[in-house]
């Protein structure tokens, strides 16, 4: 790698991602079970309106190509979404990241 260090390499996903493609990313982090229509209500909660399929799925899958995401069937009609270990520690690295410019002491 040439002048990119190795943890600077796998983050590269992570800041590339949309706004939208970050908070799916989260959202499937934090629920207990993460399948599609769970995460697009709890989407549709937090932006106070409705989520398409056009939108949604496209880039749930979006997410599992750059594998931060697995993809697995829970029934014929179901998948369920949960994040890799490359997707947490994504996450993990974007909170440390955010939270060297928030000030904690108000």
């Amino acid at each position: 790698m040439s002048s990119i260090s190795k943890l600077e390499y796998e983050r590269c996903d992570m800041y590339d991602l949309t706004g939208f493609q970050r908070d799916l990313l989260y959202v499937i982090a934090g629920l207990d079970d993460p399948h599609g229509l769970a995460i697009k209500d709890e989407l549709e909660n937090y932006y106070e309106k409705e989520i398409h399929h056009g939108r949604l799925y496209p880039n749930l899958d979006t997410l599992v190509e750059k594998g931060l995401v697995e993809k697995s069937q829970r029934d014929r009609r179901t998948n369920e979404y949960t994040t890799t270990r490359r997707g947490t520690r994504e996450i993990e690295a974007r909170a440390e990241w955010e939270a060297k410019y928030i000030d904690h002491d108000g």
